[in-house]
């Protein structure tokens, strides 16, 4: 671990432990969940202060239900394996009573009504809610950042303030720092990839229908997907089996079976069918990048995978960028353009203009768009037959100084693709760079094999 990084092992306790181990612990006697939390919040204390990445820590309410959990542990009445293990969620998921402010500063006193599915399912399997984290405003931005309410602070480099990835910010600061063990993100572009990758994480981007969006603040409804950041693979399928379900709030649910995570995890990837995208779209990827990648598609090779390069794609990964981006401009304005509308209120100011965006697409643009991608949808199916996943970087570079982020551009070059195809797809760390920062490998499967995608990672 970097001596630029947040903390490190010997100070951490049980707070960089990955929750599968953690359950083994509880199970074994050899924590609890006071000990658990009580990490957590000792971290956050110490380090939050510079790091940003909680909007609220919920501290009283956390050590009161890590309580209750390690007395109904002792007594014999855990209610699963989860029972008393923290998650950190997005300040873009509804909590009954909690403050849910979307990353806006005009909604500081907005007073969430009722709970999101996910946030119960948790709740309901005895995982205990530490707090909000830190999202880009109205989760509109790959680079993390926040004028309004503050950028978190990428753990991997303390001396140089980086992008820490968006737009679920807040919650890849946390899981990489151990401010909490795993968190919950929100993908419409890339938004639990990116600070996966750039925080060096494993964060799955799952199917459509596969995960309840009911509670959580839409940006793009049409891509909207909620996920696992965490620090393992086998972590997010725990994490994903307990947020999976038919939700009769959410029709999009309806009709998508539950899968079994854990079917192939451990089956290792001999067998397997990888492409990788086509030499051309190289281009512009950093060196160091290209070599972790490279060096990952070795091993999965080595290790029985056949890996084949794809001579092309029906369309390139900048036109996808271009397309998902008309999709999410239209209906990102169509959620909270009359507040960007306003110039009496005070918003930020690198968010609005991407809000505005939408205010110039036409519905037959839009209409269009939505044609188009059930179209690629079908030309990039016939190029993949017979592949269980595309392999890319998940980034072209690792985390850049703020101060050299182009707020005009966007780093989802390889991530927007995704949602546009709806398909699922997990990043996972791949390397650190010469200066020690994390890269990415993104592995994209076919909608509702998020097996296969947390198998390959």
């Amino acid at each position: 671990m970097s001596e630029r990084q947040a903390g490190d092992m010997t100070d951490a306790g049980v707070a960089l432990e990955p929750v599968h181990r953690l359950v083994g612990m509880i199970d074994r006697g050899e924590t609890t969940p006071v000990e658990i939390v009580e990490a957590c919040l000792e971290r956050v204390a110490r380090h939050d202060g510079k790091l940003h990445a909680y909007v609220e820590v919920y501290e009283k309410d956390a050590r009161a239900a890590a309580e209750a959990a390690a007395r109904a542990i002792a007594h014999g009445h855990r209610v699963g394996p989860l029972h008393g293990i923290p998650v950190a969620v997005k300040d873009l998921v509804e909590i009954s009573g909690r403050i849910t402010t979307g990353g806006c500063g005009a909604w500081l006193e907005r007073r969430s009504g009722f709970t999101a599915t996910l946030v119960d399912r948790m709740v309901g399997a005895g995982m205990i809610v530490l707090g909000k984290t830190h999202t880009v405003q109205f989760a509109m931005g790959g680079w993390g950042t926040n004028t309004q309410l503050g950028t978190p602070w990428n753990p991997w480099d303390l001396e140089v303030h980086r992008t820490p990835g968006g737009s679920s910010a807040g919650s890849g600061v946390a899981v990489a720092a151990g401010l909490a063990p795993w968190a919950i993100g929100t993908d419409t572009g890339g938004s639990v990839r990116l600070p996966s990758g750039w925080c060096g994480l494993a964060g799955l981007k799952t199917t459509i229908g596969r995960v309840s969006t009911h509670g959580v603040m839409p940006l793009a409804a049409t891509l909207d997907t909620p996920g696992p950041m965490a620090r393992t693979v086998e972590d997010a399928a725990l994490l994903l089996d307990v947020l999976q379900g038919a939700d009769p709030k959410d029709p999009r649910t309806r009709g998508v079976a539950d899968c079994d995570p854990f079917r192939d995890l451990k089956r290792g990837v001999k067998g397997l069918r990888v492409a990788v995208m086509p030499e051309s779209e190289r281009a512009g990827v950093d060196a160091e990048v290209l070599a972790a990648f490279d060096a990952s598609l070795a091993l999965l090779a080595e290790l029985g995978a056949e890996v084949e390069t794809l001579s092309g794609l029906p369309i390139t990964f900048a036109d996808f960028a271009v397309r998902t981006g008309t999709i999410i401009y239209a209906e990102g304005y169509s959620e909270v353009g009359d507040l960007c509308d306003r110039t009496d209120i005070p918003l930020d100011e690198d968010v609005r203009p991407r809000i505005l965006a939408g205010k110039r697409v036409s519905a037959r643009a839009y209409l269009d768009a939505l044609k188009e991608k059930e179209a690629v949808k079908r030309a990039f199916s016939e190029v993949l037959d017979g592949f269980d996943a595309l392999a890319t970087p998940t980034i072209a570079t690792a985390a850049i100084p703020l101060s050299d982020v182009d707020q005009g551009g966007t780093p989802a070059g390889f991530t927007r693709a995704v949602n546009l195809l709806d398909r699922c797809a997990i990043t996972v760390p791949n390397g650190v760079t010469g200066e020690g920062l994390p890269t990415g490998l993104q592995l994209v499967c076919k909608a509702y094999e998020e097996p296969t995608a947390l198998r390959l990672g």
